[in-house]
């Protein structure tokens, strides 16, 4: 391999990669707060870096959205993991299904963005549904295995139900309510022994 090609291949810095997760960070704080139309320049001035650096990282805000988006979905998957082996099989369940009401929480001022991100990207859909679909069909099938919760639903059943709950409150508050009706959710999933 030429050195040419060894240097074109060559990890990015360690500064390049700490600013780069501070834009994302900061990307969801300030898409979170103020919807699809928040500015670049905010997140930039948020995450300390100039509006530079924020374009070598993400050349469009649909890069930026995405990135935020697969990330989080991400943390979802691995917050599956971790409570396998921390909680009980329905709290588990319960755990994740609450977590993700915060992920909706924060989409929730980038919805706009992210459903041209999504509808022009048909693989992003595929990705964050096969990742949030594994995730909570391991915990379903883990508290299912244990016997404390009914065998009649999938997970599939559990994400449509989640969407929906979310998707039905916009008013303020919406959160305590939705969470609220996913503890009665759970509770209606459990065995009666």
């Amino acid at each position: 391999m030429s050195t040419k090609t060894q240097d074109s291949i060559r990890r990015p810095r360690a500064d390049a990669l700490r600013n780069r997760e501070r834009v994302m960070e900061a990307a969801k704080i300030v898409f979170s707060a103020g919807g699809p139309e928040a500015s670049l320049e905010a997140v930039a001035r948020q995450a300390g870096v100039g509006i530079g650096t924020l374009y070598r990282h993400f050349p469009t805000r649909e890069d930026l959205f995405e990135a935020v988006y697969r990330r989080e979905v991400e943390q979802l998957s691995e917050l599956a993991e971790q409570l396998k082996a921390e909680a009980s099989p329905t709290e588990a369940l319960r755990r994740w299904l609450r977590s993700t009401v915060q992920f909706v929480a924060t989409k929730k001022g980038m919805m706009a963005a992210l459903a041209i991100v999504m509808n022009a990207n048909s693989e992003l859909a595929a990705y964050s549904y096969g990742h949030l679909t594994a995730a909570i069909g391991a915990l379903l099938k883990r508290a299912v295995d244990a016997s404390e919760v009914r065998a009649d639903v999938n997970a599939d059943d559990l994400l449509r139900a989640l969407i929906g709950m979310c998707y039905m409150h916009d008013q303020p508050g919406w959160q305590d309510s939705v969470l609220r009706l996913l503890d009665v959710f759970v509770d209606g999933l459990r065995v009666t022994k």
